[in-house]
């Protein structure tokens, strides 16, 4: 049994989410959205190599000590699966593990809303699930990945780095490739992607131009795509894939993502009332001719009006999605607060809802 192992099986007894490790420091873990220390003493570096470097390959080590950071993919028996980043910082070598749980969770487990599945059964297109670092939005990619695999016969391809959630086979065929050890970029494994013969095809990340003009693409092409960018909002996905690119070829992007985008999941994460667990808020923006034109006009300042507009479609601003929430007692008005975009016009609202009920 690794050392790290007894920590492990700690942050998984008191149902922590991540595992924090530093030179000076004692060992934190991350329950329900707080850091706490697990024990008085601080690690020290001999300490953290012994810790660190038990569960990784001579190649790994090499890459920590030549590179600065590292990122990859611990399997702790049939107990867990971690995503795990080691880098330094002014104290010395440091680490993060977010733990991966192995029973993927469905889309009923996670309470999404109805229209999330029906966008998991469109054949083509482009769909974004968006949010802030620690938003969930792994799971409930994995999620509608799952119901891919369980309601229809398909090729799914992930390419992620690392591999997070694995998916076994069930009606679909599921090919997950890593960047690394299986592709020397996302690039190379999303050109490679087209030629693999995917329906489905899941983007870890959508971290350059390059690949997300390669996802724009495949979305073309009739293959359903997947990926994940760091926005708050659905407009933001938006102005952020657009301004990634040199202006001159803003306005083929701009044509490219009006013809091709399915829709953005845009979600955040909230304690619930009775502090006992996480819920996620999610702004839902469905694709339509309306919004491919404030698209490809670059209005992407009305994308709101459009989601108020089409409730009957399933879409909803992050605002009335925090609304319902506070409305059943899921969260508190305080919490839901904190995450409104729109927060004078959120407070009367709810005050008023809540005077009322």
């Amino acid at each position: 049994m690794a050392r790290i192992d007894r920590l492990f099986d700690e942050l998984l007894a008191r149902k922590g989410s991540d595992l924090h490790l530093g030179v000076g420091y004692p060992p934190l873990l991350r329950a329900r959205g707080e850091l706490v220390p697990m024990r008085d003493a601080p690690i020290d570096a001999d300490e953290m190599e012994e810790l660190l470097f038990e569960i990784t390959s001579s190649e790994e080590r090499e890459k920590i000590t030549n590179e600065l950071d590292l990122d990859f993919a611990y399997q702790y028996e049939d107990k867990a699966r971690f995503r795990a980043n080691y880098f330094h910082k002014i104290t010395g070598l440091a680490a993060v593990f977010r733990i991966i749980p192995t029973k993927i969770l469905t889309l009923d487990d996670l309470g999404c809303p109805p229209v999330v599945r029906k966008l998991a059964d469109k054949r083509s297109g482009l769909l974004l699930v968006t949010g802030p670092t620690g938003s969930g939005k792994s799971t409930t990619l994995a999620a509608m990945i799952d119901h891919i695999n369980t309601t229809r016969p398909c090729h799914i391809l992930t390419i992620e780095d690392p591999v997070e959630f694995v998916h076994p086979p069930k009606m679909s065929q599921v090919t997950h490739r890593e960047v690394g050890p299986h592709a020397s970029s996302f690039a190379s494994a999303i050109r490679s992607a087209g030629r693999e013969n995917a329906d489905v095809i899941l983007i870890g990340e959508l971290r350059t131009n390059e690949t997300m003009k390669l996802a724009l693409q495949l979305a073309s092409f009739g293959v359903l795509v997947f990926g994940t960018v760091h926005t708050n909002s659905a407009a933001a996905t938006i102005d952020r894939i657009i301004n990634a690119f040199p202006a001159d070829e803003q306005p083929q992007v701009r044509g490219m993502l009006s013809e091709s985008l399915v829709a953005i999941v845009a979600q955040q994460l909230l304690k619930t009332a009775d502090g006992k667990g996480r819920v996620a808020a999610h702004e839902i923006l469905v694709g339509s001719a309306a919004l491919a034109s404030m698209v490809r006009e670059g209005k992407t300042f009305q994308i709101p009006n459009i989601m108020q507009a089409g409730q009957a479609q399933g879409m909803q601003t992050m605002d009335m999605a925090l609304e319902r929430l506070v409305q059943k007692g899921t969260i508190s008005p305080e919490v839901a607060l904190e995450k409104a975009i729109d927060k004078e016009s959120f407070q009367k609202v709810v005050a008023q809802r809540l005077a009322g009920g």
